[in-house]
């Protein structure tokens, strides 16, 4: 029976894109192997449970530096743990560079381990981070077997990537069908928030604000917008306060706070176009942006260069991709799918197509087994 360790920064019940891939990695296996998680704590102390029926071992935090958890237990626990456990195969979620560190120490001492980089983003911010853990990190992608990218674009884009990109894979993230299906009541809210728009055209925006979800760039492009559009904006973060000063004098524009998952999927229901305006490579993917599509909306999205945002919605097949931060285009796209009905129907119904045939939880479950078999 093989061995799995899977280690990334947090895990559930933390909430976050790199924890629920890595949660999805894990459950893509039954009994048919052994697994168990390292990640780190939210908080002093180290503890163990498990979710999933999966052991959760979680290296206690005293604080963070530049995104990174700062862990005095982190290398004896991860330690003990490869000792104890005897992992056949690590999947290292990455970037995690304390956790790296400590990872590289253990793979030396084990040349049999096989190890799978799952690669979720570039260190685009911290840029000296970046430099600082470069030679680790070209150490991390020489030693793996595979290294996972969400997305061709971003495997073509990353400058990282291209020394190893014979050994680079696709493994698109999932959307939780499970989370997103429908109820009576759902519909019923649905209904009642069209009824209360009035026929108006419904754009529905959902992330947290920060700088790359570009929400600033909505705000500005709304303000060229008719009365004719509403503008949902959901989420919340460090630019709520900027942002809800930015859109003052602009009545189309609702915040709609931390959005409930039965409230998501009204919301859904009832717009008529998925606006998604990251504007950076640290949008490597985008779940919501999927998860719009499976609902059979149209999306509105900027080019990013060497991002997955461009791969999980096609230009001209599921929605309009315009130029980035180029905010008149983007309420132009805004335009033409509300004047057109048929076009926002079609663009919507080749999005759900998109979805259901490569971003499933049984394609991601499929495609994670067959990379541990090709090891």
């Amino acid at each position: 029976m093989k061995k799995i360790l899977h280690i990334s920064k947090y895990y559930a019940p933390f909430v976050g894109g790199i924890e629920q891939v890595a949660r999805d990695c894990v459950n893509s296996f039954g009994a048919e192997v052994e697994q168990k998680v390292f990640c780190f704590q939210h908080e002093k102390g180290d503890a163990v449970d498990r979710v999933d029926g999966v052991e959760v071992i979680r290296a206690g935090c005293f604080a963070k530096v530049a995104s990174q958890s700062m862990s005095f237990s982190y290398g004896k626990l991860l330690k003990k743990t490869f000792r104890e456990f005897q992992p056949d195969i690590v999947i290292f979620h990455y970037p995690n560079p304390f956790g790296a560190h400590f990872l590289k120490k253990q793979l030396k001492r084990r040349p049999d381990c096989k190890l799978i980089v799952w690669w979720h983003l570039d260190i685009t911010k911290q840029k000296l981070l970046g430099k600082l853990f470069a030679g680790q990190t070209k150490w991390l992608l020489k030693r793996a077997a595979k290294v996972v990218a969400t997305s061709p674009n971003y495997i073509d884009g990353s400058a990282s990537l291209q020394s190893v990109k014979e050994k680079c894979v696709s493994i698109p993230c999932c959307v939780n069908h499970a989370r997103l299906q429908v109820s009576g009541s759902d519909r019923a809210r649905a209904e009642q928030y069209r009824q209360e728009c009035a026929g108006r055209t419904i754009c529905l925006a959902m992330g947290r604000h920060v700088p790359y979800k570009g929400m600033e760039y909505l705000v500005r492009a709304s303000k060229l917008l008719s009365d004719d559009f509403v503008v949902w904006i959901g989420g919340q973060g460090p630019l709520t306060d900027d942002l809800k000063k930015l859109a003052e004098g602009d009545r189309k524009i609702t915040f709609l706070g931390k959005v409930s998952d039965d409230d998501l999927k009204s919301r859904l229901l009832a717009c008529d176009i998925f606006c998604f305006p990251s504007i950076t490579k640290n949008e490597a993917f985008g779940i919501a942006l999927a998860e719009a599509m499976a609902y059979g909306k149209p999306a509105v999205t900027f080019t990013i260069d060497g991002s997955g945002v461009n791969y999980v919605s096609l230009n001209g097949v599921t929605g309009i991709e315009v130029e980035n931060r180029n905010v008149g285009q983007y309420a132009e796209a805004l335009r033409r799918l509300a004047d057109d009905a048929p076009l926002r129907g079609e663009y919507g119904e080749n999005a759900k197509r998109r979805v259901e045939a490569l971003f499933t939880n049984e394609k991601f479950q499929e495609n994670v087994r067959n990379l541990i078999d090709q090891l």
